[in-house]
């Protein structure tokens, strides 16, 4: 499986997110290796993007990587749940795009592990759920696409992509109806496929 390249990464962001569709999200553990193929994303349009965490040009210390290079990880904490996020944009711009979902393709044991007793499409059909699945934490922040452990390959089939308002972002004013969240077409594993 080939690793995604750095320029990849640097198309723009709404381009970048209906492009990660597909693709196989690849964490690497002693135990084993997990694989799951991109099913949902949302994209953040930076200073311009009411409900992106650097609207307005809002540097902290939670968001300094998202004003670096493309093809970085953003990982924050969203109540008790890591959210992961692929930075993009060109440096100085803080863009990304969240990870919404996946499909597991390989490592189910593991999977089951991380979230025992949870059914098959409610295991990572969300993005607190996926990362809690492949044990992705905020040790990630800041962390490369280009490296272990955590990378992304070329998918292996084309998906029909649908495209809709964002979730779970009531007080962003007219953001929150941008049809920024793109997502396969009757996919079990999407977060709102029921």
């Amino acid at each position: 499986m080939k690793r995604l390249d750095l320029a990849f990464y640097e198309q723009p962001t709404l381009d970048l997110a209906r492009a990660l569709l597909g693709q196989y999200l690849v964490r690497r553990h002693p135990e084993g290796d997990i694989i799951a193929k991109i099913v949902e994303t949302e994209a953040y349009l930076g200073a311009i993007d009411r409900a992106a965490h650097s609207f307005g040009g809002r540097r902290t210390k939670r968001t300094e990587v998202m004003f670096g290079q493309p093809g970085h990880v953003y990982t924050y904490q969203m109540h008790t749940h890591t959210l992961l996020n692929v930075v993009s944009g060109p440096v100085g711009t803080p863009e990304a795009v969240l990870i919404r979902a996946v499909e597991p393709i390989q490592g189910h044991e593991w999977i089951a592990t991380n979230r025992p007793g949870v059914k098959r499409y409610d295991q990572t059909n969300g993005p607190g759920k996926l990362t809690k699945a492949l044990g992705i934490t905020m040790d990630l922040y800041g962390h490369s696409f280009q490296q272990d452990p955590l990378y992304i390959v070329e998918g292996e089939t084309e998906v029909v992509i649908e495209a809709g308002p964002r979730i779970g972002i009531p007080n962003t004013g007219e953001a929150r109806d941008y049809p920024y969240r793109f997502f396969e077409r009757d996919n079990p594993y999407v977060s709102k496929f029921r």
